[in-house]
């Protein structure tokens, strides 16, 4: 782990902006980071903890998979990801399937339905009684036009360490009811949460480096000031490593006139890729 680590470093120290990240090795439960227990902002990558918490009001009766729901006019306004933005108005499918567009392709109509019937003000007691104590949810989606050098407490925030922390709950719940509760969820709630994760249409940073096909079960972040990604990667049907990487602070060009976001990917990318080599065998 301390080769890795100091890999990773190099790495993050070769861009020109920060480079935070935390990785589990699953097979040993060794971890490390770099500012892992620092909050930044999460953009999409709160997600995830807004799936757990609708899988555990799914668990309580407060919901149902098979609840019929209409993505209404109003939810399409001001909304700068996904597809439903673009639909007819007044389009109705199941909530399991509004679960999955907000994941795997992060669409903010979906996730306003979602957060309207969990309660926007509940997330923060959710993420923090499971742990996430250095999370906070902001809102129901970031605000259009924010500036570039906004405050971190501006949009909702996260730390790596705390991504880390939900999805080792959720790959252990999938098989351990008493972790699964912890999660407010069951076994069988976790493994759909995880297949939704694996669904991830969005590629471009934690996968984007890693043999083709290799399945991740992730939740990417588009974020004004960086990128971020969050996963659960796995070599032959066996989960090998947990990872959260995030970029703060990219500039909108580089100093070769590339745009900024796209070194974003290039660093995450390569931070998975080391980890990928060092972990397996």
């Amino acid at each position: 782990m301390e080769k890795l680590a100091r890999q990773l470093a190099t790495i993050g120290g070769s861009y020109p902006f920060t480079t935070r990240w935390h990785v589990r090795d699953i097979a040993s439960g060794r971890e490390t980071n770099h500012e892992g227990d620092v909050p930044m902002p999460s953009a999409s990558t709160r997600k995830t903890s807004i799936l757990m918490a609708a899988m555990a009001a799914v668990n309580a009766g407060l919901l149902r998979l098979e609840d019929q729901v209409v993505l209404e006019a109003r939810l399409q306004k001001d909304v700068a990801s996904g597809t439903y933005r673009y639909m007819t108005p007044g389009c109705v499918i199941p909530f399991r399937d509004v679960l999955v567009n907000m994941m795997i392709t992060s669409d903010n109509v979906c996730t306003q339905a979602v957060l309207e019937r969990l309660g926007p003000e509940t997330m923060d007691s959710y993420c923090h009684g499971i742990g996430m104590t250095g999370t906070h949810h902001r809102g129901l989606i970031p605000p259009l036009g924010i500036g570039w050098d906004h405050p971190v407490d501006a949009v909702a925030t996260t730390t790596q360490s705390d991504q880390v922390l939900l999805l080792n709950l959720i790959l252990r719940g999938t098989e351990d009811a008493m972790v699964a509760r912890r999660l407010g969820s069951t076994p069988e709630l976790c493994r759909l949460a995880m297949d939704i994760l694996s669904w991830q249409v969005l590629r471009n940073l934690i996968p984007s480096l890693l043999p083709y096909g290799t399945k991740v079960a992730h939740k990417t972040g588009r974020g004004r000031r960086g990128r971020m990604d969050a996963g659960i990667i796995f070599e032959g049907g066996r989960p090998l490593f947990i990872l959260a990487a995030a970029t703060d602070w990219v500039p909108e060009a580089m100093p070769d006139g590339l745009p900024g976001f796209a070194a974003s990917f290039g660093s995450i990318g390569r931070v998975a890729r080391a980890c990928w080599d060092g972990l397996r065998g």
